[in-house]
């Protein structure tokens, strides 16, 4: 059997030790044959594909990134469709699809296999925010990063008795920012599923400041204060309609230095957090969800993704996967709400 591995959406610490771990198994226990469409959907469309052999995967666990490259091309527009994808199949002879991607990406396989198509689903996104599974590879070098860099503004801020606010990135969950806030020891942690006043910002940071703190803030992308209705994004819409986030900590930073007095800077984390080493959970995460895709074609399961479910993998529908989003619990942010101010 020819199998056909695509990566598509933003790039992620972990691509290519599921790329890795899906070969292995696949060619060494299976006795599969791999080729990897290039950029994501626009090389499934464009019939651009490279070998996948164990000569091209060698040492890649590692690496950041996707050595087959990535986009954010919807494979339903221009010269994309069904006919066109499985045309480009067959020529190819390639008898089914692995899939790595976000909702985006599962969103097309699912559409694709429900026209006929023989796809399997791999769940990666940085932001931890598909439901049906616990954790996605990827995540935690995210927040590892986050945190990282948050140690490193505080140093900064202590320096200079700032208020120092850390944007991070996560879509519409407030994941990342609740993990690596708090390990950062942040003294407010802002994010989409909890409305927050200004009052109540302003009321943490003077808090800790009084204590002869410098404070650090910590908000999400897609948080929205409690004045306002939209999530703030400067930058438009991808490719699938949905906004590019990004903004929110440089527009919270004056408003906090002109209430409070304290001096304020803003930082905005961006795509440091997808980049570089993944972390040793998320190479051995990535690569038994490879292995288990590997498996999942042999099994025929189409149309549905691999999963963690607790330590042990697991398959779930493409609907399942796309049924709802990993919000943030309530008693998890309580949690973390302790140790703000």
């Amino acid at each position: 059997m020819r199998i056909g591995i695509l990566t598509s959406g933003g790039d992620c610490p972990g691509l290519n030790a599921v790329i890795r771990g899906a070969v292995l198994k696949g060619t060494q226990i299976h006795g599969q044959e791999f080729v990897g469409f290039r950029d994501g959907w626009r090389g499934v469309v464009d019939g651009d594909v490279m070998p996948l052999t164990r000569k091209e995967i060698q040492g890649i666990a590692k690496q950041g990134g996707t050595i087959l490259g990535t986009s954010r091309t919807n494979p339903f527009e221009g010269d994309g469709g069904v006919d066109r994808i499985a045309e480009n199949m067959e020529r190819f002879g390639i008898d089914a699809m692995v899939a790595i991607g976000g909702e985006g990406t599962l969103a097309a396989a699912k559409r694709l296999t429900d026209a006929g198509l023989k796809i399997v689903g791999v769940p990666k996104t940085v932001d931890n925010d598909l439901g049906a599974t616990d954790y996605t590879f990827g995540f935690d070098t995210a927040v590892q990063i986050a945190t990282d860099a948050m140690d490193r503004l505080r140093t900064t801020g202590d320096s200079h008795s700032r208020c120092m606010v850390a944007e991070v990135m996560g879509r519409h969950v407030g994941w990342i920012a609740l993990h690596s806030g708090m390990a950062a020891g942040a003294h407010a942690i802002l994010i989409p599923e909890q409305a927050t006043s200004m009052d109540q910002i302003v009321e943490w940071v003077q808090s800790a400041y009084d204590r002869g703190r410098a404070p650090l803030v910590v908000v999400a992308e897609g948080f929205v204060p409690d004045h306002e209705s939209d999530v703030h994004s400067e930058r438009g819409l991808d490719a699938f309609g949905r906004p590019r986030l990004g903004g929110i900590g440089e527009r919270l930073a004056p408003v906090i230095e002109e209430r409070t007095g304290i001096e304020t800077r803003a930082t905005t984390l961006g795509h440091i957090q997808r980049g570089g080493t993944p972390t040793s959970y998320d190479r051995v995460l990535a690569t038994r969800l490879g292995m288990a895709a590997s498996d999942a074609v042999v099994e025929g399961r189409w149309g549905r993704m691999v999963a963690l479910r607790g330590t042990e993998i697991v398959h779930v529908s493409f609907e399942e996967a796309l049924d709802s989003l990993k919000v943030v619990p309530q008693t998890r942010y309580d949690e973390a709400a302790i140790l703000f101010g």
